[in-house]
């Protein structure tokens, strides 16, 4: 609970019955302890925890006995398509091709579940986020779009549990690999969990990343809120906060990234599942200049357990979805940056960290051997992280306009990519 690998998951909330609860949600954000547990609670607790351990060939061998391919880095699956959602509304509302919204509203609509968990934003607190049930289609695109600052999904167990009726849920990898657990332990709280799906995942900023855009805006005061949105509008969409005064703020979501080694979250860093392993579909953006270009949104979308791939020929068929079916190496391809900061930096970043006496996360597997050079270069990511998230770092860069900060970080990580492109896809 008070170290770099609490994922924030929720969970030991959910599960605590109010004995824990999580303290200053826009600082650190970490579960406290404010009565005493019994250790047949502290049992259950310890064993639902993603942070420390998630046997990953184990929960794959467990979940998905059958499945028709596998991939080191892309775990097991049915099939990989470019997709998205066939209703404009849908599509636009989404943060890319708005697969996952459309799939629950289908599900909704089949009568296949009653409710979704999905992520919005808090209606007392617009500032940050809260997870919640949606029973209807205009509920679910409530809970549309990504969420870049920190969620405790999990803390809504007590809810889930209480829920009279099936349900499809909505998480992050750490999130989904808590339920996962519970599901292994045959624990009430996920009795009525039908469906897991999940976006792909690469960071987690700390809520300070929105109150340093706030500050380099003029704004001191992040209670005057009234609206934040992370992919508003057309894909990809801009970040955008609406302000009590009636002031609107939007920056280019690819100028905005240039608060993530500001404010990462640190056990970012250490999660080792980009594409969200654990789901029965799992989608994201699907990043080529071919769909960039067109706008709209495009996600890569696959469907891993066995109901999940049925689900999709339902909807495929029924025009639901628009899909068209790519390889294993086109994905790869396509999301090979992301895999090289998971699969590759990630583990080079725990191997770091247990050098130097920290605990790690275990999860029953390592990828190694890299070259020489792949480790040169995950030490100059590590320091520039370790760098850029001082105080005086973070202070420096409010001095200048986000516009201004955006376009140069934009233009050097595409000078970045560009030079380090070998390195990243040799062996890849």
């Amino acid at each position: 609970m008070r170290s770099h690998l609490c994922t924030r998951c929720g969970s030991c909330v959910g599960l605590s019955g109010g004995k824990i609860v999580f303290e200053d949600k826009t600082g650190k954000y970490l579960p406290k302890i404010i009565s005493p547990i019994d250790d047949t609670l502290a049992d259950t607790l310890w064993e639902a925890c993603p942070g420390k351990q998630f046997n990953f060939p184990e929960f794959q061998k467990e979940f998905y006995p059958d499945a028709a391919h596998f991939h080191t880095f892309i775990g097991p699956y049915e099939r990989i398509g470019i997709g998205y959602a066939a209703d404009a509304l849908v599509r636009h509302e989404g943060a890319s091709g708005g697969i996952i919204s459309a799939i629950l509203i289908w599900l909704l609509k089949q009568q296949k579940i009653d409710g979704a968990v999905v992520l919005g934003m808090s209606k007392t607190e617009p500032w940050l986020t809260q997870a919640f049930i949606a029973t209807t289609p205009e509920e679910v695109l409530q809970g549309a779009q990504s969420k870049y600052i920190i969620s405790s999904t999990n803390d809504i167990l007590p809810e889930i549990e209480a829920f009279n009726g099936k349900l499809a849920y909505v998480g992050l990898p750490a999130q989904i690999q808590s339920i996962r657990k519970l599901q292994r332990m045959k624990h009430p709280s996920v009795k009525n969990i039908s469906y897991i799906f999940g976006p792909f995942y690469g960071n987690t900023l700390h809520f300070s990343s929105v109150n340093s855009f706030l500050k380099t805006h003029g704004e001191k005061d992040y209670h005057n809120i009234t609206k934040l949105y992370f992919r508003y509008g057309e894909w990809p969409g801009n970040m955008r906060v609406e302000l009590k005064s009636g002031r609107v703020i939007e920056l280019k979501k690819f100028h905005a990234n240039y608060l993530i080694p500001f404010h990462i979250l640190r056990n970012s860093l250490y999660c080792t599942d980009l594409t969200n392993e654990f789901t029965d579909i799992s989608g994201g953006d699907a990043w080529a200049p071919v769909y960039e270009e067109r706008g709209k949104g495009f996600s890569m979308v696959i469907s891993r357990s066995k109901k999940g791939d049925e689900l999709l020929r339902e909807m495929i068929d029924a025009g639901w979805l628009s899909f068209d079916q790519i390889t294993e190496q086109e994905a790869i391809k396509m999301h090979s940056h992301g895999y090289d900061f998971k699969k590759r930096g990630g583990f080079i970043r725990i191997k770091f960290r247990k050098w130097m006496g920290k605990s790690v996360p275990d999860f029953g597997y390592e990828i190694k051997d890299f070259p020489v050079s792949r480790y040169l270069m995950e030490m100059i990511i590590s320091s520039l992280f370790i760098l850029m998230s001082t105080a005086m770092a973070r202070w420096a860069v409010e001095q200048f306009s986000p516009k201004f900060i955006g376009g140069i970080f934009e233009k050097t990580r595409t000078i970045w990519k560009k030079s380090t492109h070998k390195i990243k896809r040799k062996d890849l």
